[in-house]
């Protein structure tokens, strides 16, 4: 699991670059023939990585509700996040990668519910989750990496 951390936290730290560069209207925009916005790929990941993870291993998600309402799959971006909730996310793209090392470490992921992405991956185990979570938020970074083109 070293190998799966070590890629998680460098693409966690690419990710809070974007907080940097972009601007509270440019995570905002939506470029014009693109489905979402740099901040809806941003709370996407944190989203996902509390659900396939945690809620799939039957453990209660550390994010608010109303964050995986909004940024769960299916959902589509606003265009009107606050700065409050931009800095929300950006504390839980950090800090979440610290809680589940230390659950991990503490063996706190006993079981795992089975799973099936959308996009035809199966999900049999906490380990095989935290790979696909990986590759997942190397999708949504090549997204952002077009994005940002237009912005």
């Amino acid at each position: 699991m070293e190998a799966t951390f070590k890629i998680w936290e460098t693409s966690r730290n690419i990710y809070l670059k974007f907080f940097d560069n972009y601007s509270l209207e440019q995570l905002n925009t939506i470029p014009a023939g693109m489905s979402n916005n740099l901040i809806w790929n941003l709370g996407h990941v944190v989203v996902s990585q509390q659900k396939l993870v945690y809620a799939l291993s039957g453990l209660p998600m550390h994010i608010p509700d109303s964050l995986f309402e909004k940024y769960q799959n299916g959902s589509r971006p606003d265009g009107k996040t606050t700065q409050a909730e931009v800095d929300e996310i950006k504390k839980l793209l950090s800090e979440m990668v610290e809680k589940t090392k230390a659950d991990f470490e503490a063996g706190v992921f006993k079981e795992y519910h089975p799973y099936q992405t959308k996009t035809g991956f199966h999900l049999g185990t906490w380990k095989e989750a935290m790979e696909f979570n990986n590759y997942h938020e190397g999708i949504h970074l090549g997204i952002m990496m077009s994005i940002k083109k237009f912005l």
